[in-house]
């Protein structure tokens, strides 16, 4: 009896842990400003039609300089999974999801359709963050490249 206890007790335990380390990992992503709430779809298909609520991964954007830095929400990485370079990124349309992509991400969201050094990828995010997302993009210094369809 003791060692059920003990057992369920540690579980419980580790569960509050992993969760209060959820929260302060993204706490720390969004001390420093600039971040938005923003799904992304790496190597998304390229024929309109063919979306479909797969490939999509949860997660927070944040800007640092001319660079945006993408993190999965439901990770224990201090770094980001994905880095966009602002000079890299070619916006190639936006659109509203369709069908499953409607369940699998938020209810509010716009996907916008980029390339990123070749690489076919899809953002989601509210229209205020979109509208911030593409002016800075816009914003890039003189000189730089930036394809905003």
């Amino acid at each position: 009896m003791v060692l059920a206890l003990t057992v369920c007790g540690s579980v419980i335990a580790l569960v509050v842990v992993g969760l209060f380390v959820f929260g302060l990992r993204r706490r720390l992503i969004q001390r420093s400003g600039g971040t938005f709430d923003c799904s992304l779809r790496w190597e998304a298909p390229e024929k309109p039609g063919d979306e479909n609520g797969k490939g999509w991964g949860y997660g927070v954007a944040r800007y640092n300089g001319d660079r945006i830095e993408w993190y999965r929400v439901f990770s224990y990485s201090p770094r980001p999974r994905r880095v966009l370079e602002r000079s890299s990124i070619e916006v190639a349309g936006r659109r509203t999801p369709d069908g499953e992509e409607e369940l699998a991400l938020l209810s509010d969201a716009v996907i916008l359709a980029c390339l990123h050094r070749g690489t076919r990828l899809e953002l989601a995010m509210s229209d205020d963050a979109l509208t911030g997302f593409l002016a800075w993009l816009e914003a890039a210094p003189p000189g730089q490249r930036v394809n905003v369809a």
